[in-house]
């Protein structure tokens, strides 16, 4: 007995899971399916769609154009498993393979982070501080799929960025994604935690920024996240640590060597449990910077703490 005779009528089995072979039947078969899986409801019919298009190749012109057309029985089995791993807790960005990121189509697998929203305010915020000076070096830490640098280089032509990652496979994945947005001429990537990369690249107090959305999620709120961050995306960009703030703690005292009388510290934090004061009281008790700033997002969450170097002791090798 074939596949298709021992399903119901007009569908296609893929494990449990059964997609209609029309657009908008499978899109709303799919829908139902994925809300039962507990995917947040806001974002059901997008992920859906989004499935869909990948799975029949299609552009969202044409599925909109043709809601009615039928799905050939290849993109039917392939929508039901896609949707199959879906409501089993994989992202739809690693099943597509791709996230935009500040218009920028990224390359993403379970070797980086899935580049968020939010994280484009940080960009946004080291742009601004940057723009206006001659050939500035800018230093993203933590790089994962190159999002924050690769946003950068290409907001500012003649920023020179340096992208570092302790994971050799995000690196990977961060050079493929410069290459095809054409800014890899200007980015330099280097293994390594913290400021640690930069030994022996960059010569103490010449860094215009340093940039970075590092781990902050406490070690204790781990095993509470949602199943698709928790066991899909890499632990080393989620853990930050006992209180979250491991790695911005390294990143604030081994600024200070680098950056230039002038030069800022731009920091993404968690926007629950006043992480952002926290971070602020960080900058302030290390000392050589300006009082700190806490930028919020644009749904009003704190978001990004904004210091400047300040000039005493700026190119001390501190």
């Amino acid at each position: 007995m074939s596949e298709e005779s021992s399903a119901r009528p007009g569908a296609v089995q893929a494990g449990s899971a059964r997609a209609p072979r029309t657009r908008q039947a499978a899109w709303a078969w799919a829908e139902a399916r994925l809300r039962a899986a507990g995917v947040a409801p806001a974002e059901v019919r997008l992920e859906a769609e989004v499935l869909l298009r990948h799975a029949a190749r299609l552009s969202r012109e044409e599925l909109f154009a043709r809601p009615d057309g039928a799905l050939r029985p290849q993109c039917a089995r392939a929508y039901a498993a896609l949707i199959d791993r879906r409501a089993a807790g994989c992202p739809t960005a690693y099943l597509v393979g791709h996230r935009e990121f500040f218009g920028i189509d990224l390359l993403v697998d379970e070797r980086v982070l899935i580049p968020r929203p939010e994280t484009e305010r940080l960009v946004e915020v080291a742009r601004d501080a940057l723009r206006g000076r001659a050939a500035p070096l800018a230093v993203d830490i933590g790089t994962g799929s190159g999002a924050i640098a690769i946003a950068l280089a290409q907001g500012l032509p003649t920023l020179r960025v340096i992208a570092t990652d302790v994971s050799p496979g995000a690196l990977a994945v961060a050079r493929r994604n410069a290459a095809r947005a054409g800014t890899g001429d200007r980015i330099v990537w280097a293994a390594g935690a913290g400021t640690a990369p930069l030994q022996g690249r960059v010569p103490p107090g010449t860094v215009d920024a340093i940039v970075s959305n590092p781990p902050y999620i406490p070690t204790a709120q781990v095993a509470g996240l949602p199943v698709e961050i928790r066991a899909h995306e890499p632990m080393a960009a989620l853990d930050g640590g006992p209180d979250g703030l491991v790695v911005h703690r390294q990143i604030v005292v081994g600024s200070l060597r680098y950056l230039r009388a002038g030069g800022v510290l731009a920091l993404e934090v968690a926007a629950v449990d006043d992480q952002a004061r926290a971070v602020a009281a960080l900058i302030v008790e290390a000392g050589g910077y300006t009082a700190p700033t806490i930028v919020r997002d644009y749904a009003g969450a704190d978001r990004v703490v904004l210091a400047e170097r300040g000039r005493e002791h700026a190119n001390s090798g501190r």
